[in-house]
């Protein structure tokens, strides 16, 4: 945000509490980000709605699956791979449970705990749909940035996961919510 028009001047005795406006370049870059990752988001979503009938979420869900040994995960970790909220998850593995693309299992050593499954329907899916979303990802990032660009893309996104990553102890992080 720029500083609103009203905003103590920088000599002010308010100093200290002023925030750090950002620049006009700053406020720029950040539009174009906000802008950039709201349409990327709206293209992937509107690509796996109309190839598969589900949102890109779920999408990602099937995938963290795919990839964990034997095709299952903790709920918990799930939660936390996706960087979603607990009650997020549970609505959208009832949803994945729903179209048989998902089972939950209970865990064997702890009662409380559960795994969700992909199921061979479910992998079936996600393997039709994959190539028309690594399509749809390519001709809106990778084919407009040259290597370079996309080299720096990933360093700056690495950064700032990184900084958003908190390692404390009681952290608020939405699959801990």
């Amino acid at each position: 945000m720029k500083a609103p028009a009203s905003a103590p001047t920088q000599g002010s005795t308010e100093k200290a509490r002023e925030p750090r406006w950002l620049t006009d370049e700053e406020q720029r870059v950040w539009r174009w980000f906000m802008e950039g990752a709201t349409l990327l988001d709206d293209h992937l979503d509107r690509q796996l709605q109309r190839d598969a009938g589900m949102p890109h979420v779920y999408y990602g869900l099937l995938v963290k699956l795919a990839e964990a040994p034997r095709r299952r995960l903790r709920m918990t970790e799930l939660a936390m791979l996706a960087k979603i909220t607990r009650s997020r998850l549970s609505h959208a593995i009832a949803r994945l449970e729903k179209n048989g693309w998902v089972r939950r299992e209970d865990c064997p050593d702890d009662k409380r705990g559960q795994f969700a499954v992909l199921t061979e329907e479910g992998y079936e899916v996600l393997r039709q749909t994959a190539p028309g979303h690594v399509d749809a990802v390519r001709q809106a990032v990778f084919d407009r940035l040259d290597p370079e660009q996309q080299k720096a893309l990933g360093e700056i996104m690495r950064i700032i996961a990184e900084g958003l990553q908190p390692t404390e102890a009681g952290a608020d992080l939405p699959w801990l919510r």
